[in-house]
């Protein structure tokens, strides 16, 4: 497996034929987005390794001659599901798009968009783990171009947040980890969590449960609440 990292830049599968008409481009895209999400459900179960073409090529419901149409390797459609997931991700990962004005608004949308994420795209929540767990290999430049930017931006504004005496003294970078943690764990350990609760899966009152606990813990622990 050549763990080249990832480009941003990378475009979409191969054999793509810009000039081949609408309606042609629409099932392509259609077919494309249902190989993408049998990919997801078998790399989150199995990994990398253990999720085969002629798996995920069942799960999608084709042969695999005709996947390998559009995505030409494994390696390249696993790229595609990253891709995919860490769009989603970074896209919900700044304070400056959250609804809201003040501080605590900003601040409990975002904490709310993340479990929201780990409630509807679970598997993508999984992989993106796995990929970190084994050293990012292919998503470390994806991660220092995209990421780290956005980061230091919501960095900055958490920082003139405190500097306003808008919300208490806190470590901005440990906020940030402790969100993702809280709001991650609830794709990554679901199993775990629902064994605890004693039923076979979340649901969405559990989901919502968790977030008015996750708001009213970070938003009291940083002084935006009493």
């Amino acid at each position: 497996m050549d763990r080249t990292p990832f480009h941003l830049t990378e475009s979409a599968p191969a054999n793509d034929d810009a000039a081949k008409p609408r309606k042609r481009s629409s099932a392509r895209k259609a077919q494309e987005a249902r190989i993408l999400d049998a990919a997801e459900t078998l790399f989150a179960q199995y990994g990398y390794n253990g999720a085969s073409i002629e798996a995920i090529a069942e799960q999608a419901g084709l042969s695999k001659q005709n996947m390998l149409y559009y995505f030409p390797s494994k390696e390249n459609l696993y790229r595609h599901v990253l891709k995919n997931v860490l769009d989603l991700w970074v896209e919900k990962m700044t304070l400056f798009e959250q609804a809201g004005d003040d501080p605590a608004s900003k601040l409990r949308s975002y904490i709310l968009g993340k479990l929201e994420l780990s409630q509807l795209r679970p598997n993508g929540s999984k992989i993106f783990a796995n990929e970190i767990i084994n050293g990012a290999p292919y998503i470390k430049d994806y991660l220092l171009q995209k990421l780290l930017p956005k980061l230091d931006a919501d960095i900055a504004l958490v920082k003139e947040w405190i500097a306003n005496g808008l919300m208490d003294p806190i470590d901005p970078h440990h906020l940030f980890f402790s969100i993702w943690a809280a709001t991650q764990t609830y794709a990554d350990f679901s199993t775990q969590i629902a064994l605890v609760l004693r039923k076979d899966s979340l649901d969405t009152g559990d989901f919502d449960a968790a977030g008015a606990f996750l708001t009213h813990t970070i938003l009291k622990g940083t002084g935006l609440t009493k």
